[in-house]
């Protein structure tokens, strides 16, 4: 995240409680210390009382005892997925705007998210301003299409991280579900993801 990022884009507190409303609760669970507090002082910045958590277990129990009127849920975390922290929200507040992050694309996980009710799906890394406008989008509005379109080589890259997902990691299984050569797909899952 960028400075720029992190300064407040709305000049008074007027214009906050008319993006946001009067419940400002937002709750940001990731795994990633760096990324979440960077994100949380964002967000803190353009108006949200932030929460953070760094699990499943202890975003469940956020979501139990002060469930938010805004939520950003990582889909992967060490402890398993964010799906289950936005069940736990769903079961305490049906009005919660519920935006789900994740390192790698997976349509399959996305519907899932957005059947359970999340607002939005976001790639990471995602930053401040994309993450502000999916949490304050209102019913109906559209989000914009994205200027850069993913790349061949980022759709491929995307691919073979979802089937490794549904061979839950397991890459002889990935391989050969994908007829790859088994040394090529540990090279490409050792690589970044192209831009």
């Amino acid at each position: 995240m960028t400075d720029k990022e992190l300064t407040d884009p709305h000049a008074g507190a007027k214009d906050i409680e008319d993006h946001i409303g009067p419940d400002a609760t937002l709750l940001i669970v990731d795994d990633d210390g760096p990324f979440l507090r960077r994100l949380a002082r964002a967000m803190e910045t353009r108006g949200f009382a932030v929460d953070t958590a760094e699990s499943v277990a202890e975003g469940v129990a956020k979501s139990k005892t002060n469930p938010p009127k805004y939520a950003v849920v990582d889909l992967r975390l060490g402890d398993g997925t964010g799906l289950d922290v936005i069940e736990a929200i769903r079961q305490r507040r049906d009005d919660t705007h519920i935006v789900v992050l994740t390192g790698y694309g997976n349509i399959a996980t996305a519907v899932t998210a957005v059947k359970l009710g999340a607002l939005d799906y976001l790639a990471k890394p995602a930053d401040a301003d994309d993450v502000y406008a999916a949490l304050t989008q209102r019913p109906g509005e559209k989000a914009e299409v994205p200027e850069n379109p993913m790349s061949a080589d980022r759709v491929r890259w995307e691919h073979i991280q979802r089937v490794y997902e549904m061979c839950e990691r397991n890459v002889s299984e990935t391989a050969r579900r994908l007829n790859m050569h088994r040394r090529t797909l540990q090279r490409i899952l050792a690589k970044r993801a192209p831009k």
